[in-house]
């Protein structure tokens, strides 16, 4: 009899399955003789049968419903070989996607013999567009993790079916140094290759693309030929098809292989390249490439795999083209660089350095550099100076504000673009700093140790003076508020013992009517009651669209259409609704509120999720509160490269709205509470900051040292 094994499942993977933290899948294993054994693993790391665990969950009552991802994940794990199923799925994901949505929804109701026949059609020419994968071939064994694919597809959309296909690919990926760019740095880094009328290149070149998110942010900007390439085929396969779901217009080329050993694209002279190369790879073919033509700048010392990648961007560009690299801080200073620093600043290829917060991208706890470099055009004359800016001084290590980084990085080299010599630059954020002063012995480009703190002709002691008044007055008025509000409230214990109260799952709730659900998502998707999502009534101009980003600082509205989806269903806030971000941003919170009432009328932006409760039953700042609780999210998110909150698990506890009115207003304090110091932080950020900068720059005495 021909029987295949049962899947073999890890506590992450059981807390995903239940619908709970890790922490509760430990308390079983410790607290249930009857929990299942150990089925493989290792002792630190035991795995599970997973159908033993399924039969006890259900037993206990604690199995919820599958959701089309899970049923996805399940198919995956319970076919031999899944990891290179997942890889050869990508094409048939991409096929389903291209359907319109009556073909779409019918392919998970044919029978096994027809979706298979469907799939080795459909797949014959999209194989051909994802790196790894040689003609396809499904056999008999694939129809259920084929339907359960085109499932998740049909219900929640192709993005949420890659991102399962990914996890998969990802646990047979021993990948060390590679890290996704998240979606704001990928975006500043594309908005550096406008040029000086607001135009994008068309042709954008990255050769280390992972996943691809930094293509994506250059087709965002306006780029319709994309190429890439990785050394991993699995982040490859999943570039070209993540592009070739949000840009199915542009002309897309991703391959698979080492850039540095292999160039798939030699010989292609480009405009523009982006690049967020592996961090602290040693082996990067030093020996075998040190006679290669692209080291025009010297060739790369073995420690220093960075600077191979500067010169190989470098050398894909026209005259005159540009990119912008994603940097470890230590190559702007180690010893065994300097040379080629030299070179680079000497020639003109360096034209900026922007340093980072750290929190900017992986690794968190080191603040990165941006590199911005520009092929050398022979016919011109080369700058004087090279733009350093050092956001990490203008904003430390507080919640990262993009909005804030951007408009400092970008109108620095926006105005230095403009006018290098008369560019002045920002005290103790940006300058142009001669390339005399940059060819020292250690060439050491770190822009905090460049940047005049301070001159006579940028600082203004009455200006200064006048400034520093008006910000103490803002930190006055900060501080009143958050004292006001930290001194309010009545807040008593329970009994002996934290209060126990049933709850229901978002999905019940859904399902009885108490509440709806919408986000900004691709066409044909529906909300999880089961309604498609509605059309706005009038045209897109004059609306702005509410972002992620907004929501999780707090800030008004600062999006435009250009955040849109086009051709997809745009809902429009909501008084009472209440929002939470869809992602988990590392070291942080999930964070959830009510609408404001100047936000009504709102487009709602991607990556949130709009709860609409019925006042008559659920009471929105008690919705808020429990929705964004810790142990809440933890035991509803799901994923490993993206964490995304299933938004159908989070749990709701059933109480009268008497009380769940008396817990709002509690929530409701809490968040303003939260926002208070905010300002408040900000405003002394702010103070702080223009003194010290008059202090030492000799604009602004001392109290009590009277007038000079």
């Amino acid at each position: 009899m021909n029987q295949q094994a049962s899947a073999l499942v890890t506590a992450a993977d059981i807390s995903r399955l239940a619908g709970v933290t890790r922490a509760t899948v430990s308390n079983w294993r410790r607290r249930h003789p009857d929990f299942p054994a150990p089925a493989g693993g290792t002792d630190t790391s035991p795995t599970y049968d997973v159908d033993a665990v399924r039969a006890w969950l259900s037993a206990r009552g604690q199995l919820p419903d599958d959701t089309p991802a899970d049923e996805l994940r399940t198919a995956l794990r319970t076919h031999p070989g899944d990891g290179e199923l997942a890889l050869h799925l990508l094409p048939a994901l991409l096929a389903a996607a291209r359907l319109d949505r009556r073909k779409r929804e019918a392919l998970p109701e044919l029978r096994d013999d027809a979706l298979l026949r469907w799939a080795r059609s459909a797949t014959a020419d999209e194989a051909d567009h994802v790196p790894g994968i040689e003609g396809p071939a499904y056999g008999a064994d694939t129809a259920g993790p084929l339907r359960a694919l085109v499932r998740c597809v049909v219900m929640d959309g192709a993005e949420a079916a890659t991102d399962v296909l990914a996890e998969r690919l990802l646990e047979d990926t021993g990948s060390t140094g590679t890290y996704r760019t998240p979606r704001l740095l990928a975006d500043l880094m594309a908005r550096l290759l406008t040029d000086s009328a607001g135009d994008f290149p068309t042709s954008v070149l990255d050769p280390a693309c992972g996943t691809g998110s930094l293509l994506a942010a250059a087709a965002s900007a306006g780029a319709t030929e994309l190429r890439g390439q990785d050394i991993l085929i699995a982040q490859a396969a999943q570039a070209a098809v993540r592009l070739r779901l949000s840009t199915p217009e542009a002309v897309i080329s991703v391959r698979a292989g080492d850039s540095l050993r292999s160039d798939a694209f030699k010989g292609l002279t480009t405009v523009a390249v982006l690049c967020n190369p592996p961090y602290g790879v040693r082996d990067w073919g030093h020996e075998d490439l040190a006679y290669d033509q692209r080291w025009a700048y010297g060739v790369p010392p073995k420690g220093e795999p960075e600077l191979a990648w500067v010169q190989h961007s470098l050398s894909h560009l026209a005259p005159g083209g540009r990119a912008v690299l994603l940097m470890p801080p230590a190559v702007a200073e180690r010893t065994a660089g300097r040379r080629i620093r030299a070179q680079l600043v000497r020639d003109g290829a360096l034209r900026a350095v922007v340093s980072l917060p750290q929190g900017a991208a992986t690794p968190l706890h080191i603040g990165l550099h941006l590199w911005v470099l520009e092929r050398p055009d022979p016919q011109a004359e080369p700058p004087g100076t090279v733009l350093l800016v050092d956001a990490a001084a203008a904003f430390g290590n507080r919640n990262l504000d993009w909005a804030a980084i951007d408009s400092t990085v970008l109108s620095a080299w926006r105005h230095y673009r403009a006018d290098r010599d008369g560019f002045t630059g920002t005290p103790g954020i940006a300058g142009a700093v001669p390339i005399t002063d940059l060819l020292t012995e250690a060439v050491d480009l770190t822009p905090a140790r460049s940047i005049r703190t301070a001159s006579e002709q940028a600082l203004r002691p009455a200006l200064l003076a006048r400034q520093a008044s008006e910000l103490y007055g803002q930190l006055h008025r900060a501080a009143q508020d958050l004292t006001g509000l930290s001194t309010e409230g009545d807040w008593p214990p329970a009994d002996d013992r934290p209060r126990d109260w049933r709850t229901a799952t978002v999905a019940d709730l859904l399902r009885g009517g108490a509440l709806s659900l919408l986000r900004t998502a691709p066409a044909g998707r529906r909300t999880r009651s089961g309604e498609p999502l509605p059309r706005p009534e009038p045209e897109l101009g004059g609306r702005p669209t509410l972002t992620a980003t907004d929501v999780v600082q707090n800030r008004p509205a600062s999006g435009t259409t250009a955040d849109l989806p086009t051709d997809a269903p745009l809902p429009l806030i909501q008084g009472s609704d209440v929002l939470l971000t869809e992602t988990l941003r590392v070291g942080h919170r999930v964070v959830a509120r009510v609408v404001e009432p100047d936000e009504t009328g709102c487009f709602l932006g991607p990556h949130l999720l709009l709860f609409r409760p019925d006042q008559r039953r659920l009471d929105a700042w008690f919705l808020a509160g429990f929705l964004a609780a810790e142990q809440n999210v933890n035991a509803a998110a799901t994923g490993t490269s993206i964490v995304r909150v299933d938004p159908r698990r989070l749990r709701v506890p059933l109480l009268p709205l008497a009380e769940q009115q008396r817990y709002g207003a509690a929530f409701r304090h809490l968040h303003e509470l939260r926002t208070a110091a905010r300002r408040t932080d900000q405003a002394a950020e702010n103070v702080t900051r223009l003194l010290s900068t008059g202090l030492t720059g000799g604009a602004l005495l001392p109290d009590g040292h009277g007038s000079a």
